[in-house]
């Protein structure tokens, strides 16, 4: 399931976020670095700065979550966007209208990204691969393939820890054969 290609724009920049597995190591960085620039913020008094203002976000969870559909609800308030929690169990999905169909009437919403997280490895690339062109697709963790956003925020811990990684010996323990959050963090931490 290798194709970090579809993520890259034509420039080379990130346009959508489906795995970590095949980006150079420099956008990693510039993920990270972007991520302690906004570091603070919950911190603050006033917890909102406006690089998303005007913007939608949908939050596409086909599986259960608490944390990463709130960390994502949370981070795009504080970004200043607009939110749309989709709750899949009551959409109209349950009865027939396929994946395509709901695409498309979000995209006729104007939504500027979406956040999906399912239960089938590939189902972000799916997205990805039929969304309008303007719009950016996030993988909040699909299937046992990736979940780079934790992945990333793994690094981040161990970068704010250990900024040298070039020392690192890790080892991740566990189900990693089924593990979307170890598999990201693997090739995180190879990159």
């Amino acid at each position: 399931m290798k194709q970090p290609d579809i993520q890259l724009d034509s420039q080379g920049r990130l346009r959508h976020f489906l795995t970590i597995e095949g980006l150079k190591k420099q956008i990693l960085i510039d993920i990270l670095d972007t991520a302690e620039n906004f570091s603070t913020v919950g911190t603050r008094n006033v917890k909102k700065v406006p690089l998303l203002r005007g913007k939608t976000i949908a939050n596409l969870f086909f599986e259960p979550s608490t944390r990463t559909r709130t960390t994502f609800e949370l981070a795009a308030k504080r970004l200043s966007a607009d939110v749309i929690n989709m709750s899949i169990s009551t959409s109209s999905t349950t009865k027939g209208e396929t994946l395509l169909d709901m695409l498309r009437n979000l995209e006729a919403m104007h939504c500027d990204m979406f956040v999906v997280r399912h239960g089938s490895s590939g189902a972000a690339h799916f997205f990805a691969k039929h969304v309008a062109p303007h719009i950016s697709i996030i993988n909040g963790g699909d299937g046992s393939h990736a979940h780079p956003t934790q992945g990333m925020l793994d690094m981040f811990t161990i970068r704010r820890h250990k900024p040298d990684f070039t020392a690192l010996r890790v080892a991740v323990v566990g189900d990693i054969l089924h593990s979307r959050v170890a598999r990201s963090q693997i090739h995180a931490l190879n990159t």
